[in-house]
Order: C-alpha cells, then sequence, then structure tokens
C-alpha cells in the first residue's frame, strides 16, 4: 500500500523492515501504541518493499518470513493498523537523510514523535545516525526516543535467528522467538489425488509470493481456521519420495474436515515438526507411517494446544 500521506493526523512513527514481527518488534509496537495513546497520535510504522537488499544487492536470494498481507494481519492482532509500505527502490536509495526526513517524515507522514534503534542508520549510504536524527528533530519539530542496545540485547532476537531455525526444521524456537505459530499463507489447489486413494486426502496449498521462506522439508503439526472453525493437520513439504515426486509441494492433510475448499485462501500455522520426510518402499510403508504420523499429532494437539 503505496502511499503519499496518511490523512492528516499527527504520528508516532517507527521505521524498518519488521520481518516476522517477532517478541522484540512486539516491545516496539507497544511503545508505539503508549506514546499514540499519551499525546494523541497516530502510531506507525514505515516499512520498505522490496526489501533494501533484493534491490541493492540484487539478492534475489533472501527468503522473508512474512508475506506483506501477513505482516499487516499481524500487525492489526498487536493493535497496530497503520503500516506505511514504501516502495524501495534505487532512486529512493539515493535520497539523503534530510531529504528522507523532510520529504517522507514529515510531509507525508506528518511525524511528531520517532522512535528507533540506537543503532538505525538511515539516508543515502546509510550515513545518517541517530544523533542526525535528534537534529534534524530540533529543525522539523519531531521527537527522537532511543531504543537502546540493553533493551534490545535483552530480547536478544532477530529475523536472522528465526530465519536459520526455520530452516534447520527448528519450529518451536522459531516459534518462541516470534511470540506466535510460524504461518504459511496460499491458496487451495488441486493436487494429484494421491493422498485421497489412501484415505489421507490432502489440500495442496500454493504460495504465490516467491520471496516467503517455507521452513526445511519434513512433516509438521498444523491448525488452520475455516470459517472460524479451527481445523488441525498434519503438513508434509517435500517432494513425494515415495512416487518419485521431483517438485517441492505443501500439502495438509486436515482431521475430521472434508469441506471443499479448491481455491480457497487460506493461513497454517506450524505447531510443531515430528519428522523428516522419507522416501518409503511402497505406498503400504508410507501409509503406515502416516497413521504413526497422525496419531503422535492428535497426542500432541490434546496435551499442548
Amino acid at each position: 500500500m503505496e502511499v503519499d500521506r496518511i490523512n492528516n493526523k499527527d504520528t508516532v512513527i517507527t521505521i524498518g523492515t519488521f520481518d516476522g514481527v517477532h517478541i522484540g518488534h512486539q516491545k516496539i509496537i507497544q511503545r508505539l501504541i503508549e506514546v499514540g495513546k499519551t499525546k494523541d497520535l497516530t502510531p506507525t510504522i514505515l516499512s520498505f518493499f522490496p526489501h533494501p537488499r533484493m534491490v541493492l544487492q540484487k539478492d534475489a536470494n533472501i527468503k522473508l518470513l512474512n508475506t506483506l498481507e501477513e505482516k499487516k494481519n499481524i500487525l492489526k492482532q498487536f493493535g497496530l493498523d497503520n503500516l506505511i509500505i514504501k516502495k524501495f527502490t534505487q532512486e529512493f536509495s539515493r535520497l539523503t537523510a534530510e531529504e528522507f526526513v523532510e520529504t517522507v517524515l514529515v510531509k507525508q507522514l506528518n511525524a511528531k514523535y520517532i522512535i528507533i534503534g540506537y543503532d538505525h542508520q538511515f539516508g543515502r549510504n546509510r550515513t545518517a545516525n541517530i544523533n542526525d536524527l535528534k537534529n534534524f528533530g530540533n529543525q522539523y519539530g519531531f521527537e527522537v526516543e532511543e531504543i537502546t542496545a540493553q533493551d534490545i540485547d535483552d530480547v536478544s532476537v532477530s529475523s536472522t535467528k528465526i530465519r536459520k531455525a526455520l530452516t534447520e526444521g527448528d519450529i518451536t524456537t522459531a516459534n518462541n522467538f516470534l511470540g506466535y505459530p510460524f504461518i504459511i499463507s496460499g491458496t487451495v489447489e488441486k493436487g494429484k489425488g494421491l493422498g485421497r486413494t489412501i484415505n489421507f486426502p490432502t489440500a495442496n496449498i500454493a504460495v504465490s509470493e516467491d520471496y516467503k521462506l517455507i521452513p526445511k522439508q519434513g512433516v509438521y503439526i498444523v491448525k488452520t481456521n475455516i470459517n472460524n472453525e479451527i481445523i488441525y493437520g498434519m503438513m508434509n513439504i517435500g517432494t513425494n519420495p515415495t512416487v518419485n515426486g521431483k517438485t517441492q509441494t505443501i500439502e495438509v492433510h486436515f482431521f475430521n474436515f472434508k469441506n471443499n475448499i479448491y481455491n480457497q485462501e487460506i493461513k497454517i500455522e506450524l505447531l510443531q515438526r515430528l519428522r523428516d520426510e522419507q522416501k518409503f518402499e511402497s505406498i503400504n510403508a508410507l501409509t503406515e507411517q502416516l497413521v504413526r504420523d497422525k496419531n503422535n499429532a492428535l497426542r500432541y494437539i490434546n496435551t499442548n494446544d
């Protein structure tokens, strides 16, 4: 949602990619909302897309924890409705620090209070820091609040650590750092129908955003909300090696659910990882393992969720 100006309301702003909206980010969001209430300012996050590394370093391989839509929805759940996405381009990256402050923060976003990390750098070649921002605050009439190194270190969470945990299949650590279950959103598509022939029908989830991080291949316990009903299931991320599959798919078998949800957008929450994907000697051996997986998943759900 690229905007040039958000109404005429004065804002309290923080700036960053906020990928994952993890427990460290959540502390900043709480502070943003507090300041908004006490000073009658609209709490606002200014974020950028594509990720600056995609533009400046041509790093197409960087994978993000959230799609834009997921990030927007998660922020809403934490009470923040105002997410401003600025399109990040080569041209935008060449703005000087003062041009950025005057054009974007002051004129477009009516910033009166800015909450920023102690190590935040901005402007062309990221040459400006928090002291420069405070000087601009004196010049343009906004206050600056610094998030101290200790505040950030107390949490010791980063989007990078969460990405690493997910690529290693450590969903427990990732979810602890996020403060909520990792999400995969996508559209339900028709698959090859193998699952139906062995009494394990699956919904194939197509993720359209190629920058979305997909965790390590394997079998996961998951849940979703379909038409206001919580549905549990197990999800396989992998290539289906037992039937010599070649391309990676994301397939979910839902427990006690038979409705037709083709072409529906759904959001899958990953709760726990059960095992690696395996190649079995036969379809029968695969089916026996799926029964064991289901029993393990139901045991976990009954005791944990």
